[in-house]
């Protein structure tokens, strides 16, 4: 069966496309991870989407209360944006570290979320941004909370026949600071061990806002709003930090593969948060005052 690529200039072209072939097609954003798939026969579609020429889907807006990143903005666009350095530099941080430059000229964050690979940065800083993933078919549209849109090992929310058109996040509370830690054990090019974001607000010293995730340890990125909990109203010191760190070690489930054994990234949490944690609490990542505007 010969493979058809299809070229739609129009979001509604595309959805029309992918909802005209049904299982038999895939969507075709940078390739870097669908690419490989077909080379080794891991999937068969009758037919690619290619979804390059929807110039819909390449927008960045900063708006007043939201930051809008198209489904097929390149990872290396948005590591060396300005103004998403300037608003959402956690983001830029973890796209920035993504493979290698190659990669990263090609992939898009779109196609990086629909993969769901466990051992990817940019999931973990969206999840301290609260972000949304903003999806569409022929018939309706959904925004999709992105703590709820990663089920499992390379699974997520996505509907067959449905698109993700763009990511939404809500814009970061005023003076909030940032940072997101790569820990590697094999090469600087090869995927993480372990990924840990961190954004955090004070107010004369006094935590007003925490939030913390660790991927690449465990099968989905993961946040504990109870063990973020234990900043609020405090200051971040020492001790606050050690159980913060302690509290995400005891009970996220680790994973064994080639980077890592579950003990091993266990403790490696534990050591990253703490590191995180002092970083934002010592000013890292800290916005621009004209961040968004």
């Amino acid at each position: 069966m010969s493979l058809e690529v299809l070229h739609p200039t129009t979001l509604a072209e595309a959805l029309a496309m992918l909802a005209a072939y049904g299982e038999d097609a895939r969507p075709l954003a940078g390739g870097t991870a669908l690419v490989l798939l077909l080379r080794h026969g891991l999937i068969a579609p009758r037919a690619l989407i290619c979804l390059e020429e929807v110039l819909d889907l390449h927008r960045i807006e900063l708006n007043p209360d939201h930051i809008w990143i198209g489904a097929m903005v390149r990872l290396q666009t948005l590591a060396r944006s300005s103004p998403i350095r300037a608003c959402l530099p956690v983001l830029a941080m973890a796209c920035g570290e993504v493979g290698n430059i190659r990669i990263r000229y090609q992939a898009t964050l779109g196609g990086n979320l629909a993969e769901a690979d466990y051992a990817s940065d940019p999931p973990i800083a969206l999840m301290v941004l609260d972000a949304v993933v903003r999806t569409q078919k022929t018939e309706n549209s959904r925004a999709i909370p992105i703590a709820e849109f990663f089920q499992g090992f390379y699974t997520t929310a996505l509907e067959p026949g449905e698109l993700i058109v763009g990511i939404q996040i809500p814009a970061p509370p005023p003076g909030a600071r940032m940072t997101y830690l790569k820990f590697r054990t094999r090469s600087a090019e090869d995927r993480p061990c372990l990924g840990v974001a961190a954004l955090g607000v004070f107010e004369d010293g006094i935590c007003q806002d925490l939030r913390v995730a660790v991927g690449a340890a465990c099968e989905r990125p993961w946040r504990l709003p109870e063990v973020e909990q234990l900043a609020i109203g405090r200051s971040l010191d020492e001790r606050a930090i050690r159980r913060i760190a302690q509290g995400y070690a005891d009970q996220i489930e680790t994973l064994s593969d080639l980077r890592g054994s579950a003990d091993y990234r266990r403790r490696m949490i534990e050591v990253h948060i703490r590191r995180a944690l002092e970083e934002i609490r010592n000013g890292c990542g800290l916005l621009s005052a004209n961040a968004g505007r």
